[in-house]
């Protein structure tokens, strides 16, 4: 038995399994040590001479596991946005659709609660930008984006059979939405009206206003009860919405 485990061990296959388990233990350090640097120095702290520097490596060497500054900048903001979506959607997922206060309440306190878990990378998808970066054509996280704007817009259509009252007055028309968002909106939503479309941006400005402030350290001085002001402002969003709470 110990010889044949010895000689499978000694394979070519085996070998090139620990050789993939290095590539991607290095590959999740650097996108690491990246993030650590920009919660030290900023988005221009992002460059991989200063990335060789913290590991000990040389910058030829991290050219082996990422082309450019932007292909890693691509990486980390594909790989944070697709964390969030997935905090969001999986809060969503685990509430009742016949509540719709419950479903409003999970996925802000979700977005709030991943963002203050992971605030590197709510700064670089929602911060200032990398200087001098490029993203590809269609963004770097696509499918991330459109998860996280759909799940706004489901905000919007769980409180519109409630709110649809508030808003008959509304002049909002499609020509006044980005054609990049409808794409998103209308597909998943294809009932909504342009007023609600408005709405969910409404609501995504009282959620990222608030997060924003505290990821930046601006409600410290402030308040020492973050978490009720977040809280009181859903209550008042909900009242607002005109959405029955639980």
């Amino acid at each position: 038995m110990t010889g044949t485990s010895e000689a499978r061990a000694g394979t070519p296959s085996a070998g090139r399994g620990r050789r993939e388990r290095l590539r991607a233990e290095t590959t999740a350090e650097i996108k690491a040590t990246a993030l650590r640097l920009m919660a030290s120095g900023g988005p221009d702290a992002i460059t991989l001479r200063a990335i060789a520097r913290e590991m000990g490596m040389t910058a030829n060497a991290i050219y082996g596991y990422f082309a450019t500054r932007d292909d890693l900048v691509t990486t980390l903001i594909d790989d944070v946005y697709s964390a969030l979506a997935d905090a969001v959607d999986t809060a969503w997922a685990n509430t009742p659709a016949e509540d719709p206060a419950a479903r409003i309440l999970a996925w802000s306190r979700a977005f709030r609660g991943w963002a203050l878990a992971n605030p590197e990378g709510f700064r670089l998808i929602y911060g200032d930008p990398v200087p001098g970066y490029r993203a590809p054509e269609g963004g770097p996280a696509p499918d991330a984006a459109r998860r996280v704007c759909t799940g706004l817009a489901g905000l919007a259509a769980a409180a519109w059979p409630h709110a649809e009252p508030l808003y008959r007055d509304s002049t909002f028309a499609w020509s006044d939405f980005d054609a990049g968002l409808l794409d998103k909106v209308r597909p998943a939503f294809p009932d909504l009206p342009p007023a609600a479309v408005a709405l969910a941006l409404r609501v995504w400005g009282h959620l990222h206003g608030l997060v924003t402030l505290e990821v930046y350290g601006h409600l410290r001085r402030q308040t020492a009860s973050p978490d009720k002001l977040f809280q009181e402002e859903l209550d008042q969003l909900l009242r607002t919405l005109d959405v029955p709470r639980p």
